[in-house]
């Protein structure tokens, strides 16, 4: 084990060599989406590697960074923390473990990757951000995914929630993605639909960026990854497509230690005492001009995971991540399969540690699975809480095999959703999963959200459903009849605006909106800010039970808040939510949870700034014969560099809820290319 990690290090440094950059095609469409092409899938990831380093090589560095515990020398004490986490985690002993358990073939594929990064740092040595950051090696990748996906599943809030003395762990709030598919029964076209809708940050290290794989290996793959990605994580091939959306079933066990009263760092384990493991974290520092210290931290293990101490004891934490490291070629396989039966064996791997997936494909098959690499745990013990972390026989041995895991296919209905509402509402209700037909310890929950509420209201109209009528539900921007936030809501269009004294033209024109999130809608400004209102307030009030009088603050916040920052209290969604793309600032609509979600964050004088929501939008038919017909828009365009003129030339497109011609046909790429060249 050690000596392959030894050797894939080695190999990093000659794997340059293997490469010909004049055998790789990067195609670049009027969009500046980069199509890229090589005999050789390793070619097509070392192209991919330097065309994404083209159009944000910075943000590929700063996920990098944080793999190699680099990032205090980057940001200084802001970075540190993130380096302690990385070590925490333990992410390179992680990768040193299971890195044998990687297909050798793919192993190929992250040696291209890794090259192609190493080729464009060496040729753009002022892009790079810290010294010696370079070269990568294909064990960075690696550690780069462990410490995203283990964030993707909450790592980072868990942490935080340990240090902070709050034990039980809390459940971050969804941003929310969407996937449809609706079979060939269903559309008046006689085409499978695939709606790929994925809610994720606008910018950053989770935001999707657009490319086409395509190699004489069968590899022509088009959607959309994340920065340091080597490989599609969903879109579409000529033969299938996917999306994914964020699931919630229990992904994190945490164990309270038993620890000795009188011995610093021993812990009972049954009728024994065992030593934790104790590990000074090195952290370097940039201070100031440069100048950098070196900090040690200690961090702490059990045979349950790392341990947090804090002023109710010793808790220790286990998740999935932290024995599996074959997400990226999962990927990979599943971005390789031209059937239902092949995706499926490539899930089987149960690789990826969460996601739902909505799967579509040119035959007509349709298939949902609530995916995740769940512990099988000791079910007589309550998994929905802290655990006793004294006992042996709790630790789980194994996980899940692909086939318990909640899963439809082909329903009777023709459609399958998920709108990061439960495993068990995902079609029709005659179609739908039983809840008691599952492991209660996987602790898959069973509930709605204001999406799939309005979904479901929208579906039931259709016998059929015509592309337009599909694009009607995918940008649906209206919530449901009654309201399922956090916070509940519904009372406020039941209170009498006599009673709001000066708030009353507020409540008034709450109570007249038709809930359409719209940027010409007023009510829609006003129940955001009422909601923002009250979760300021929230750890002082019963969010489940608000009484009448903290409703009408809470308009009356709304009147003062629009009076003194708009002078006035007939403000639109427009006015107050901006998408900004440098110094430019857009109206935009969208509110969270509904379809067409948008969240945003305060950016001053009382305006809120687009964060997260829509964003990388994938559309697909499958037609009985030739390749889908796929259109696609990102939110900003394909590069973050802001000379490009692709930063923001797609910003029109999305704004008015169009989309772009996309094509697996690499001949007809080409045919149309803005520019064709090669990476060097």
């Amino acid at each position: 084990m050690r000596l392959l990690y030894v050797i894939l290090l080695l190999a990093t440094i000659v794997c340059k060599g293997q490469f010909n950059p004049s055998e790789i095609e990067i195609i670049r469409d009027q969009w500046g989406v980069p199509h890229i092409y090589a005999s050789t899938d390793p070619q097509v990831s070392y192209g991919l590697a330097w065309a994404h380093a083209e159009d944000d090589f910075k943000t590929i560095q700063e996920i990098l960074l944080a793999a190699k515990q680099m990032m205090g020398r980057y940001q200084g004490p802001d970075g540190a923390p993130i380096d302690y986490v990385v070590g925490l985690l333990r992410c390179e002993e992680i990768v040193k473990e299971h890195l044998d358990e990687v297909d050798p073939a793919f192993i190929k594929i992250a040696e291209g990757y890794v090259a192609g990064l190493n080729a464009y740092a060496e040729a753009h040595k002022e892009e790079v951000l810290v010294k010696k950051a370079f070269p990568v090696s294909i064990t960075d990748i690696f550690k780069a995914y462990v410490l995203q996906l283990a964030v993707q599943d909450g790592a980072d809030n868990l942490i935080r929630n340990l240090f902070d003395g709050k034990v039980d762990t809390v459940d971050f709030e969804t941003k929310g993605s969407n996937a449809f598919a609706i079979s060939r029964k269903k559309t008046t076209s006689e085409e499978v639909f695939l709606a790929v809708n994925s809610h994720q940050p606008l910018e950053g290290p989770a935001a999707w960026y657009e490319a086409h794989l395509v190699s004489d290996e069968g590899w022509n793959m088009l959607g959309g990854l994340f920065p340091g990605g080597p490989v599609i994580f969903h879109g579409t091939n000529e033969h299938l497509g996917w999306a994914h959306t964020v699931n919630y079933f229990d992904k994190r066990d945490v164990f309270q230690l038993e620890m000795h009263p009188d011995k610093e760092n021993l812990y009972r384990v049954d009728d024994e005492w065992l030593q934790l493991e104790k590990r000074k974290i090195k952290l370097k520092v940039k201070v100031f001009l440069g100048i950098k210290i070196g900090v040690k931290r200690d961090a702490f293990y059990s045979i349950y995971g790392p341990v947090v101490k804090n002023d109710k004891g010793a808790f220790a934490f286990h998740m999935a991540v932290f024995d599996e490291i074959r997400a990226i070629e999962q990927w990979y396989k599943m971005n390789k399969a031209t059937n239902l039966a092949e995706f499926k064996e490539a899930l089987s791997m149960t690789a990826i540690p969460s996601f739902n997936i909505v799967y579509a494909d040119k035959y007509d098959s349709l298939f949902y699975v609530g995916n995740g690499k769940v512990p099988e745990r000791n079910p007589n013990y309550d998994w929905s809480t802290t655990l006793p972390g004294n006992i042996s026989e709790i630790i789980p041995q194994y996980y899940h095999p692909f086939y318990d895991l909640p899963q439809i296919t082909n329903p009777s209905s023709g459609y399958l959703f998920n709108t990061n509402n439960g495993a068990f509402n995902a079609t029709a209700t005659s179609d739908n999963l039983k809840p008691a037909d599952f492991d209660s310890t996987m602790g898959y929950r069973a509930y709605d959200n204001n999406r799939s509420y309005r979904f479901m209201e929208l579906i039931d109209q259709y016998d059929q459903l015509s592309w337009n009528d599909f694009l009607d539900i995918k940008y649906d921007a209206t919530l449901p009849d009654s309201l399922v936030y956090w916070i509940d809501l519904n009372p406020v269009f039941d209170l009498d605006p006599a009673q709001a004294d000066s708030a009353e033209q507020v409540l008034k024109i709450i109570q007249s909106w038709d809930k359409k999130a719209d940027v010409n809608a007023m009510g829609a400004a006003h129940l955001n800010i009422l909601y923002k209102g009250l979760a300021r307030v929230s750890d002082k009030i019963d969010v489940k039970n608000v009484s009448t009088e903290q409703y009408y603050k809470a308009v009356d916040y709304v009147r003062r808040y629009l009076l003194h920052y708009f002078g006035k209290i007939d403000v639109t969604l427009g006015e107050y939510q901006k998408l900004v793309r440098g110094n430019e600032e857009y109206p935009i609509g969208g509110l969270p949870d509904v379809i067409a979600a948008m969240h945003s964050d305060y950016m001053g004088e009382g305006k809120v700034r687009a964060k997260t929501g829509e964003s990388y939008i994938m559309m697909v038919r499958y037609p009985k014969e030739g390749l889908p017909i796929i259109e696609t828009v990102n939110v900003f365009g394909a590069s973050n560099r802001p000379d490009s003129p692709h930063y923001d030339d797609q910003i029109s497109l999305f704004l008015s809820q169009k989309r772009k011609p996309m094509t697996l046909n690499i001949d007809e790429v080409r045919k149309n290319a803005e520019r064709i060249y090669h990476p060097e």
